[in-house]
């Protein structure tokens, strides 16, 4: 080989190179601000898992780049001072920031609406909802009105709850809803579901979320297809989360290894996602058809596999979805007779009291007409009589040991857990009331030398006191929290807890 072809050779190769330096850098280069709340300690009784979700999330986020606002445990006051200090900062990151807002605890809907509840919250009949929660959209519309390359926001809170005692029943889990442009949206269990009280130290959807937020080079709404095919399998269907994007074009907040070739498991990944689903067998049916969570793609499994061991489990999400949906289109209509269409669709569904609320509202007659224009949802068919068992119950859930566990999903959909996930340590104890406790990091796969790094900054948001059982509320306490900025931790050597052959896909 002759010295000028060597000198050749070498140039590409630094080329090549410096091509991936700069675009990792320019991928890296927006600005990356994240809201991170965890609500644990309500007053009408604690939860185990979200404080510590919440600090394992900000971890996460502060390894992949981003600035990370977060607390623990806030009251009313406190959860609306955390969100307006969001907003001015997003308003002051510019266009190509990406803006990531988590949020766990206790979650309602309400009228079409969904509202997070602060720990002090206390709602004893349906209509306290409005007073002591906090109405999401309230704080997501402003958010989508400012300028930002794109809106993640996760809302991990579709849980069984002892409010609203009272009064007329509530819709069990969180409302549909639509994303707006560059936005997503993701639930912990999909809407009008909830999943179960979890033991800890972590929820299932927040570790999933943590180690495929690590999933480098995969688009963020594919990384949320994942998240629900790994909590469908460690869960053992318990529950399915949700997640629905208009983000164009994709995000990619980690990228992948430079020096691996495409893998197998990748391009079979992007070939099934698109191939009919009777063309699987059973097993590998059932996994496409939840990770491509759509009505239509329940409905192509149940016609391939109608007698299938998990046509009951499949039945049930697609009537869930389909009440849902009918239940969005009315309120987005917002006129009487959508509302009189849906309670006559559904004259035991879990949203008929909700429509009584804002026909109500529009100072309509809760009876409708003899005759009237019936509302057709935008197409969407008629539950069939089989689904009426599924929706007439007072809240939807999977873990009660009506439904088989499902199959672990095929490998090119989903590879094993890496071993850092398989057992996930409990933080270390929290700083003070209102910190969240940060767990040890795990380094990033393909961390690139001179990455940046990002940051969590505690705050209580002017709350002054713990709230929950045993606390004294606010200004019970006369020590402020201030702004703690948490640096990765050397984690331990540990020679069971190394990366073994982890799969990309």
């Amino acid at each position: 080989m002759t010295r000028s072809m060597i000198d050749c050779l070498v140039i590409a190769g630094l080329a090549v190179l410096l091509s991936f330096s700069t675009d990792v850098r320019a991928q890296r280069a927006e600005p990356r601000l994240a809201l991170v709340i965890g609500n644990a300690d309500y007053r009408s009784g604690a939860l185990t898992t979200p404080a510590n979700d919440a600090g394992l999330i900000a971890e996460t986020l502060r390894a992949e780049g981003f600035e990370v606002s977060g607390a623990a445990n806030l009251d009313q006051d406190s959860l609306r001072r955390a969100f307006r200090d969001f907003l001015g900062r997003a308003a002051q990151a510019g266009p190509d920031a990406i803006a990531f807002v988590y949020l766990s605890g206790r979650g309602l809907q309400y009228e079409g609406e969904n509202y997070f509840a602060p720990v002090e919250a206390v709602i004893a009949r349906d209509s306290d909802i409005p007073i002591e929660a906090l109405r999401i959209s309230d704080f997501t519309r402003a958010l989508a009105a400012l300028p930002l390359r794109a809106r993640i926001v996760v809302i991990d809170a579709a849980r069984a709850n002892s409010f609203a005692k009272s009064g007329q029943p509530l819709a069990g889990g969180l409302a549909l809803v639509e994303p707006e442009p560059g936005s997503l949206y993701a639930f912990n269990a999909g809407p009008g579901t909830i999943a179960p009280d979890e033991p800890g130290p972590y929820g299932a959807y927040a570790a999933a979320l943590a180690e495929m937020l690590r999933e480098g080079g995969a688009p963020i709404d594919e990384v949320f297809s994942r998240i629900r095919l790994r909590v469908n399998e460690v869960t053992r269907g318990a529950f399915v989360p949700w997640d629905v994007s208009n983000i164009q074009p994709p995000v990619v907040l980690l990228a992948g290894n430079p020096k691996a070739p495409p893998s197998v498991e990748g391009q079979n990944y992007a070939a099934f996602q698109s191939r009919p689903i009777q063309q699987f067998p059973v097993e590998e049916a059932y996994a496409a058809a939840i990770e491509r969570d759509t009505i239509a793609g329940y409905q192509e499994f149940l016609a391939a596999y109608p007698d299938d061991r998990m046509a009951r489990r499949v039945r049930a999400l697609l009537a869930a979805r389909r009440e849902a949906l009918s239940w969005r289109r009315a309120v987005e209509a917002n006129a009487p007779n959508a509302y009189w269409s849906y309670m006559r669709r559904y004259p035991r569904g879990p949203h008929f009291w909700d429509a009584r609320r804002r026909l109500a509202i529009l100072s309509a007659p809760f009876e409708p007409p003899p005759r009237f224009d019936v509302y057709d949802f935008g197409g969407l068919p008629p539950p069939p009589p089989v689904e009426y068992e599924i929706i007439d119950r007072p809240v939807i859930m999977f873990d009660l040991g009506d439904y088989p566990p499902p199959p672990p999903p095929p490998v090119y959909f989903l590879p094993p857990r890496p071993v850092e996930f398989i057992e996930l340590a409990p933080p270390p104890p929290p700083q003070g009331p209102g910190f969240l406790p940060i767990p040890i990091p795990i380094p990033l796969p393909f961390a690139q030398p001179g990455a940046p790094q990002g940051v969590v900054i505690q705050q209580n948001f002017g709350q002054q006191g713990p709230i929950g059982p045993g606390g004294g509320g606010p200004g019970a306490g006369d020590r402020e929290l201030t702004s703690q900025a948490v640096q990765p931790r050397r984690r331990p050597r540990n020679r069971a807890l190394r990366r073994q052959g982890q799969r990309r896909l």
